[in-house]
């Protein structure tokens, strides 16, 4: 409490207008909304986070200027049932506004991941259930507590709920994965942290085989493995003050907080002396995740990691296992636990560089002379594990002005036990007994353009045969450009037959040439969510539905299945915003782009998965005047062939 009681001037100068609240500072917002609200044991910190400022401020914000310092809280209380959202000001201890949100879920706090799992172990119906299999100690139980959606259940109305799914380990460091127990569901109220039912579906045998990976269990691996040394004997090129990052022309500032995990703030390209903005703002607005498996226990298996968890709060420490190479620089993140404590998670964000092949190359056969660049990128990324999988989240920064992201799937693919000599229709074996459902990836990026400026339309590419006179021998294509005016037209799917990309102009900026100067959004591997319109998960996340939104920005819309997705009936975010068809001609747009990864499982993915990758790219469309690479200078590399 003595640092929440320290007296803080009326603004504060911070480097930046977006740093992070520091501990001292998180510390300080639980404990004046604590004292001011009289706040008793029984509510939770869901969120407390930096209160971003406007973006005019930020825009306007020049080092040295003092700014007033804001948290944004989410506060759930057990005892009533009722959630709260409370801005706090930190410069003079005030809570600025506190609002009670009716009908709505904060999403599930790690917590309550804990204490859930207590509360089934301790449950004589749980352990009544478990018995009927054979499972005698309920150590060995490893719970998960799954969001419970919304199914229009009238006793489940108005209840924080988990319908958990649980699997029990051989010993304990055994791959629990490998033995669910099938067709058992504890049902608990997360308020009461009371089971008040257990679904069974009948008794299904453990299956037989372990899955297990680690060390202690592997013994024979491969022995023909020599070194292979990433080694940057100068230090890395790129400099770092708080958490602005600059790198090659790029200037980038990221930011942590609970719900996103990393975001993207002003990132910029130097050309000829000028920092030209691309984005203002970017980061992984939600991810959902569908089961396709219609059995009375599994069909409710669906999953918003965004905004029923909280991916950042699920990032992990990377001192315990980085997938990093090189002269790494780790940034902290710095969140709370549900009874407002600070929590560190140390080397939450990798920063790093990566040889990534040929740049441009090109010989001259005449002359026989050769130039070859070697492309390099940065890449900034943080890891997630939400119960079994894991999730590597990846922004490239690419010298020619390219961006990319990139989602890495890993981890251990959910598990149901199926009866001997069954074949699951709706997963694949993956080893005796044991089935992995079908299910997608499906995430949306949210992109608060700023190309060359504020004022940006959105449009249509498609690559397109000539018609007519135009193409009197049937041999002419071009690139048709179809403006995107409104938030419904702007409502697109891909079509890689066409070769569909879309394009981010600013009109009032020309190149060399006289192209308006533009980004253009290339989509990766996609494909549409494969639930029926009709169903609950395609209701509550209609994001998924379609491929690009574009929308005029509004501060207060942040999340494309709505603030509060847990069990949550549908309708919220985008579909909502978008119903008035505002104009997103010559504007400051907001660009949502969702990509889907449809994972039928192979026996290869298990014990633990090898890593699949989806994303997208955001590549400059005559941004430029000319290739911005041309000046990388060549390689001196005394293992490079050329050498």
């Amino acid at each position: 409490m003595t640092l929440a009681k320290e007296r803080v001037a009326p603004t504060t100068t911070v480097s930046h207008a977006l740093e992070p609240l520091t501990p001292k500072e998180i510390t300080a917002a639980v404990a004046i909304v604590r004292e001011q609200k009289s706040l008793t044991a029984s509510v939770r910190f869901a969120t407390v986070t930096l209160n971003e400022p406007a973006k005019e401020t930020v825009l306007s914000f020049m080092p040295g200027d003092r700014i007033e310092r804001e948290a944004f809280i989410v506060l759930l209380d057990n005892a009533t049932a009722e959630t709260f959202e409370a801005v706090v000001s930190l410069s003079d201890r005030t809570v600025k506004s506190w609002e009670y949100i009716p009908d709505v879920q904060p999403p599930i706090m790690l917590d309550e991941f804990i204490e859930c799992e207590a509360a089934v172990k301790a449950s004589p119906e749980f352990q009544a259930a478990i018995a009927k299999r054979g499972i005698t100690d309920p150590d060995l139980v490893m719970v998960d507590p799954w969001s419970a959606g919304h199914y229009g259940i009238r006793e489940d109305e108005g209840v924080r709920l988990s319908r958990a799914l649980c699997w029990v380990r051989a010993n304990p460091t055994d791959h629990g994965y490998a033995r669910p127990i099938e067709g058992v569901i504890p049902v608990v109220d997360l308020n009461k942290m009371e089971v008040i039912r257990v679904e069974d579906y009948g008794v299904v045998p453990l299956p037989p085989k372990d899955g297990n990976y680690t060390p202690e269990y592997v013994k024979n691996y491969r022995q023909d493995l020599k070194p292979l040394e990433i080694v940057q004997p100068e230090g890395p090129s790129f400099t770092v003050n708080d958490h602005e990052i600059a790198w090659q022309k790029w200037k980038v500032r990221i930011g942590f907080n609970p719900r996103e995990g990393l975001v993207l703030y002003n990132v910029t390209y130097s050309d000829q002396g000028e920092d030209r903005p691309i984005f203002y703002r970017a980061s992984l607005a939600e991810m959902t995740v569908p089961y396709g498996d219609p059995q009375a226990h599994h069909y409710r298996k669906n999953a918003f990691d965004v905004g029923e968890y909280g991916i950042g709060s699920l990032a992990n420490s990377l001192t315990l296992g980085c997938d990093c190479l090189g002269e790494i620089y780790y940034f902290d993140g710095f969140i709370t636990d549900s009874r407002g404590e600070v929590v560190k998670i140390e080397n939450a964000i990798c920063l790093h560089e990566e040889d990534f092949g040929i740049l441009w190359k090109h010989m001259d056969w005449r002359t026989e002379q050769t130039e070859v660049r070697r492309s390099r990128r940065l890449v900034i990324s943080f890891i997630a594990t939400v119960g079994n999988y894991e999730y590597g989240f990846y922004w490239y920064f690419y010298q020619d002005g390219t961006i990319q992201y990139e989602v890495k799937l890993t981890g251990v693919v959910s598990t149901a036990a199926v009866m001997p000599g069954e074949v699951p229709k709706y997963g694949t074996l993956v080893a005796p007994q044991l089935s992995a459902p079908i299910h997608q990836h499906i995430f949306n990026v949210r992109m608060d353009m700023c190309v060359d400026g504020a004022n940006n339309s959105v449009y249509e590419v498609d690559i397109v045969p000539a018609e007519g006179d135009d193409n009197p021998y049937g041999n002419a294509f071009y690139a048709k450009s179809t403006l995107l005016p409104t938030e419904q037209s702007a409502q697109r799917l891909i079509d890689p037959m066409k070769g569909r990309y879309w394009k981010i102009v600013n009109s009032e900026k020309t190149n060399a040439m006289g192209y308006p100067t533009a980004y253009k959004l290339m989509p990766g591997e996609n494909t549409l969510p494969l639930a029926r319109p009709d169903a609950s998960i395609t209701k509550r996340a209609a994001y998924m539905t379609k491929h690009l939104w574009v929308t005029p920005y509004s501060a207060d819309e942040r999340y494309p299945a709505g603030d509060y997705p847990n069990q949550n009936p549908g309708g919220a975010g985008l579909p909502h915003w978008t119903q008035d068809n505002r104009s997103v001609e010559e504007t400051d747009v907001v660009v949502w782009y969702t990509f889907a990864h449809s994972h039928s499982p192979r026996a290869e993915d298990w014990p633990v998965m090898p890593v699949a990758t989806i994303g997208f790219m955001l590549k400059p469309l005559n941004f430029f005047d000319e290739n911005p690479a041309n000046d990388v200078p060549p390689s001196v590399n005394k293992h490079a062939c050329c050498d």
